[in-house]
């Protein structure tokens, strides 16, 4: 067992002999954190405390500082168990207090217990590196809180002895772990609580733990917007929303990108529809009126004697021997009046004088012939048979064929020829360019301004008269049978319909058109009711000529008479014959169209 040599005290083995040395007699100058004492040792620093600071609160003994890690928590412990031991010990240090201590403290002791003594006596000398003012508040008059600064250097720094080194670091170590360090600015204290209310203060924003007095609550503003929340449990929510609307925006834009794109499938599947169709009609409208370079009459003409042949309705010898005339009359150009059927006009005037009790007037045309469709035009020679019709009555009235100069009925591709003429001679250029200046080997149709060309290159006088719209019930027209009525009854032959019902005078048939087809009006009929009926000759029907081998009734003449309830086409143009032309009225013609001459009737 060893005693102290300053002291007196005994009874101390070796390691609590080197702890009494370290703690009672170490002569370290500290200075207190509460007041501006200072140059004392540590013992006197815990009295001082203790007796001039009574109020501050004694450190928990359970109370540890924190550090970054686990192995840096310095337990305050052992200073606690000093400051108890302080309370009931008397020494001359401790007596002294406060008073001028110029005596050096020494000491000795034995390294062993078999009386060897040898020193143990060291002397401390004070660190001359500036003290560091870390934290230092001011709480009821009191300073509370610690003076941080570096860490002293007290533990044997100067210890001189070799044997002893064993000794020096142990001591070194063991004050090493009695110091606190802060973990994140590496400041060094004296006291656990003192560290945890520095990094409470200093690093709150690091541990999120709010200063006492001041708690400051964290904000979490959202990455995708403006807003600010104070919990990241309902900052997650929002951006859930946020990428839940992003979605839903994306499904949208998705879903409108397939429905512009099936939009636009089905716009381009329509329109290729509707080409089509438009394609198919045009083609079938070219077909129709014979626009489709199918050829022309000779071309069908010998193609239905080939399939008449093939169908055994004419023998191959009928069928070169009608070839043969068929190439001759296309060289001669005139027709070869198989088709044609005269004397129906006089026929008409007999039957009129004999019968029809219910009629009070009948006015007829001027002698006519009928001709009607052949292989080589049927389905679209109407325009051409009506103008053969229209021809055959002029050559009959000496007015008319002489100015003609002996012009014979031409066959359907001499007609062609012809209008092509006058377009050439510049009559109707708005029908010329819709035909392109073409009709010979073509089945195109003509209509009422192509007559009305032809007939003005022939110095033929004559005008369109254009019944455009219905002007009565049930889209009939009954302008058109009273204006036929005016055409056939005026002039020189209105005195004759006091004298008899029948009057056969000498104007000639006016060419009807209407959608589809044309016709000839060859008279008009009064019955005594007052209603009024046309006399029209269709060149589709080819039984005119049974009309001249038998009594005619009223049951044959349904052929050919037209009422008001059986004329509801929209539209209907005629073309009347009333003189010739002079060689400068034909000229006035030339260049204009013949739709702007057209008369129409509202």
């Amino acid at each position: 067992m060893y005693t102290c040599d300053i002291c007196g005290q005994g009874g101390l083995s070796e390691p609590d002999m080197r702890t009494h040395i370290l703690i009672m007699h170490e002569e370290n100058e500290y200075s207190c954190p509460m007041c501006n004492l200072s140059g004392i040792s540590y013992n006197e620093l815990m009295f001082h405390i203790e007796t001039s600071h009574s109020e501050v609160k004694p450190v928990d003994d359970k109370r540890m500082m924190y550090s970054v890690d686990k192995e840096d928590v310095l337990d305050v412990s052992l200073q606690t168990s000093r400051l108890t031991d302080l309370k009931h010990e008397t020494t001359p240090e401790l007596q002294e207090f406060g008073g001028d201590r110029t005596e050096k403290l020494q000491m000795s002791c034995c390294a062993s217990p078999s009386n060897c003594e040898r020193p143990f006596r060291q002397n401390i000398k004070q660190k001359s590196e500036p003290k560091r003012l870390i934290q230092s508040e001011s709480v009821n008059g009191h300073f509370s809180g610690t003076v941080w600064k570096q860490p002293e250097q007290t533990l044997f720094d100067n210890c001189k002895e070799p044997k002893n080194n064993g000794l020096c670091s142990a001591s070194e170590e063991s004050m090493k772990s009695d110091v606190p360090e802060c973990p994140f600015c590496g400041l060094i204290g004296n006291a656990g609580e003192d560290l945890s209310e520095h990094v409470k203060s200093k690093h709150a924003e690091i541990v999120e733990t709010p200063q006492k007095g001041c708690e400051k609550q964290r904000l979490y503003p959202c990455p995708m917007c403006k807003l600010v929340f104070s919990s990241w449990q309902i900052l997650q929510e929002h951006v859930e929303l946020h990428l839940a609307e992003s979605r839903a925006e994306e499904c949208a834009l998705a879903d409108r990108q397939l429905a512009q794109k099936l939009q636009e499938d089905e716009e381009l599947q329509r329109k290729a529809i509707e080409t089509k169709r438009e394609r198919d009609e045009f083609q079938k409208l070219q077909r129709q009126y014979g626009l489709d370079n199918g050829g022309g009459y000779k071309q069908q003409m010998m193609r239905n004697m080939e399939r008449a042949v093939a169908q055994g309705q004419m023998n191959p010898a009928d069928y070169h021997r009608r070839r043969a005339e068929v190439m001759e009359t296309l060289a001669v150009g005139e027709d070869d009046d198989r088709t044609r059927t005269s004397g129906l006009i006089k026929m008409l005037n007999d039957y009129y004088q004999k019968n029809g009790a219910e009629i009070r007037h009948v006015f007829l045309c001027a002698e006519t012939d009928h001709y009607h469709a052949s292989l080589g035009d049927k389905g679209w020679g109407c325009g051409y048979r009506n103008f053969q019709m229209l021809l055959s009555s002029l050559l009959k009235m000496e007015g008319y064929k002489r100015d003609l100069h002996g012009i014979a009925i031409p066959c359907i591709p001499k007609i062609q020829s012809m209008i092509e003429e006058a377009w050439k001679d510049g009559f109707d250029p708005q029908g010329a360019a819709h035909f392109k200046n073409k009709l010979q080997g073509t089945r195109a149709w003509i209509g009422a301004t192509e007559i009305y060309s032809l007939l003005t290159s022939l110095r033929i006088k004559c005008q369109i008269v254009d019944f455009h719209h219905p002007t009565g019930p049930s889209d009939t027209h009954p302008r058109l049978f009273e204006w036929m009525w005016q055409f056939y009854s005026s002039g020189r032959d209105a005195g004759l319909c006091l004298q008899s019902k029948v009057i056969w005078t000498s104007k000639p048939p006016i060419y009807l058109q209407h959608q589809g087809h044309s016709r000839t009006i060859i008279g008009i009929e009064e019955r005594k009711n007052g209603t009024l009926c046309l006399l029209i000759f269709d060149p589709g029907n080819q039984e005119m000529q049974k009309l001249l081998h038998r009594d005619i009734t009223a049951v044959n003449l349904k052929m050919i008479r037209r009422f008001i309830g059986n004329m509801k086409h929209k539209q209907y143009q005629i073309v009347a014959v009333n003189g010739f032309l002079t060689v400068e009225e034909k000229n006035a013609c030339k260049h204009a169209s013949a739709v702007l001459t057209a008369e129409k009737i509202p």
